[in-house]
């Protein structure tokens, strides 16, 4: 069976636990940060499981992010079929992966709040499953089905929050993509072994805003599986454990693309006058993130062998 870690406030101090059912059990493992958790290996991480402390409802704790620095946020954009058709790509024409990065800064815990910049007007959200990866590596690497295991060590829920009118027309998707809060992690880093990564192309993601599904969809529909990302990220990219990959989201972003024949006609304009075109067009659409918005992240398989948690979030004016 998988194993479900969580990380939580004791006192002043962050603490490994657990997670079974609606319980977290502390472990008593003496590392502070998410690489040096993911170095004992997961065989020594299931005996500290199976001498846990006694649990606590869920609800008592206040959770963190299991994921710490130092860890590199890299990421994947257009994965899902879906949202490939709706960006105006044909899926199965696709031939290279789009990469990015987020901040380490941006990484933040599964609830609490999501602090929206005073002069960003087009805050959008973006569900994705994470990989937590596992090994150092140096080079070049070729990931396969039958080593995946020993690259990705877990998975968790991420939130690829983006501030459009920063990304698109400042052409600055790190920037964009990179403010405090911007990269909410967790609760659970769910650990796999071997014979369980086939789960990496089970799992139904679903997000919510104020009680209404914008983006919902299955890792079946991942254009480029996790195997060959890592394959070709590794070309520009070391790993070191603890590492993430967010491997894209479904369609059901705020961010609406505007009509081919629209794209010819703004591409006349001064780049001034085409941007905010571009950011008066998108303001009109309802779906961007408002101060008070509440906002509910899901990623189970269907057999309930796999659930990652909720994340709840509220969104703020950052201070």
């Amino acid at each position: 069976m998988p194993i479900s870690i969580v990380r939580f406030r004791s006192g002043t101090n962050s603490t490994w636990g657990l997670l079974k059912k609606d319980r977290i059990f502390a472990l008593d493992i003496p590392c502070t940060t998410t690489a040096e958790l993911l170095s004992l290996g997961l065989e020594a991480i299931k005996k500290y499981a199976a001498n846990a402390a006694k649990g606590v409802a869920i609800d008592e704790l206040q959770l963190e992010s299991p994921i710490t620095a130092p860890a590199k946020v890299l990421c994947q954009g257009a994965n899902y079929r879906q949202h490939m058709i709706d960006s105006g790509m044909d899926p199965d024409d696709k031939t290279y992966n789009m990469f990015f990065t987020k901040s380490t800064a941006s990484i933040a815990a599964p609830m609490g709040v999501i602090s929206k910049p005073n002069f960003v007007s087009l805050l959008d959200y973006e569900i994705e499953l994470t990989l937590v990866l596992a090994k150092r590596t140096s080079s070049a690497v070729k990931v396969t089905k039958e080593n995946l295991h020993e690259y990705v060590a877990g998975i968790c829920i991420g939130n690829d929050v983006s501030a459009r009118d920063v990304q698109i027309p400042q052409m600055q998707f790190h920037k964009g993509k990179s403010y405090r809060t911007f990269c909410p992690l967790g609760p659970v880093l769910c650990l796999l072994d071997k014979d369980e990564m086939h789960y990496l192309d089970e799992l139904q993601l679903q997000l919510k805003v104020n009680n209404e599904v914008r983006q919902q969809d299955s890792t079946a529909n991942l254009v480029f599986k996790p195997a060959e990302t890592l394959s070709e990220y590794s070309q520009i990219h070391n790993f070191e454990p603890g590492d993430v990959l967010m491997t894209g989201t479904p369609s059901g972003c705020a961010l609406g693309l505007p009509s081919p024949a629209l794209v010819k006609m703004s591409g006349l304009l001064p780049e001034a006058k085409r941007w905010e075109l571009f950011v008066k067009m998108q303001k009109k659409r309802p779906q961007y993130l408002k101060v008070g918005d509440k906002v509910v992240s899901t990623i189970k398989s269907r057999d309930g062998i796999i659930d990652l948690g909720q994340q709840h979030h509220i969104v703020e004016n950052a201070k």
